[in-house]
């Protein structure tokens, strides 16, 4: 166990930080998932956006890698554009 104070909190700033990157990454998932199920042109068109933006926000605080965003966007942008 920590036994200086700065430690204590950094423990605390960790899992405060550990839980809120999970968080974001588990509903930047869940809109993926949304987006994939979607049949609508339009509506994915609207919802690629926002998913996106979301990846984009991941991999700037370093959550995910840049290229594993840059691979996810190119995937769902095939995806939104092959829709009929």
């Amino acid at each position: 166990m920590a036994n200086h104070k700065s430690a204590l909190k950094r423990i605390r700033a960790n899992e405060a930080k550990r839980l809120r990157n999970k968080y974001q990454a588990k509903t930047t998932r869940t809109f993926i998932k949304k987006l994939r199920h979607t049949t609508d042109k339009v509506e994915a068109q609207e919802l690629f956006k926002k998913v996106s933006s979301m990846i984009d926000k991941l991999a700037k605080k370093n959550i995910i890698h840049k290229n594993n965003a840059a691979n996810k966007k190119s995937s769902l942008a095939k995806f939104v554009n092959a829709l009929g």
